[in-house]
């Protein structure tokens, strides 16, 4: 079950939009009047998904969203508004929500916009994790093949070579080759100082 913060400040349309949702199986796990209380919720709660509105007291729904779009707490965030303005449009598209609709809210508006903001939040997500599992593969390779070049070096051995001694180095030292290389390196920097 997706876990929703609604954050809006007119109570009859807080629960009238609550109640779509609840009803199309979302869970709302909490529900804000301003946008200060919808970050604070955001923090606590880390939803799948944030709908604020624009116009809001204490802190507006572009301030708020920007705050927890910058903070990474919330996959996604969906901006209502009564407003359609080119330049209430530019705002949002500029901190990066997925979506936007125009009260008046109507589920057959709002249940589509959240389903493809959802979807899309997930693969964002799903990518950006493979881009940092990537870049950590990278910076373990690069941590290696130092270790390598310096025992080549050393020794005048093959690269083969050099990798199987530090696969025996951390077979003896019960480590990881990716821990030995990194004690390698620090043992030859520190001896070359």
């Amino acid at each position: 079950m997706d876990r929703i913060v609604l954050a809006e400040d007119e109570p009859i349309t807080r629960m009238d939009i609550c109640e779509m949702l609840t009803s199309s199986g979302y869970d709302v796990v909490g529900e804000a009047s301003d946008g200060l209380q919808a970050v604070d919720l955001c923090r606590r709660y880390a939803p799948d998904l944030a709908i604020m509105d624009i116009k809001m007291p204490k802190l507006d729904g572009i301030q708020a969203a920007q705050l927890i779009i910058k903070e990474e707490i919330v996959q996604v965030v969906i901006m209502l508004t009564a407003y359609s303005g080119k330049e209430f449009v530019d705002k949002v598209k500029e901190i990066g929500a997925m979506g936007y609709i125009v009260k008046p809210i109507d589920e057959r508006k709002l249940i589509p916009q959240i389903e493809i903001a959802i979807s899309k939040g997930r693969e964002i997500k799903s990518i950006k994790n493979k881009i940092m599992e990537a870049e950590q593969q990278a910076e373990k390779t690069k941590i290696i093949y130092r270790a390598k070049e310096l025992i080549m070096e050393k020794y005048s051995i093959t690269e083969n070579e050099a990798y199987g001694r530090i696969r025996k180095l951390s077979m003896n030292n019960q480590c990881s080759i990716l821990e030995t290389s990194k004690r390698l390196i620090e043992f030859h920097d520190n001896h070359i100082k």
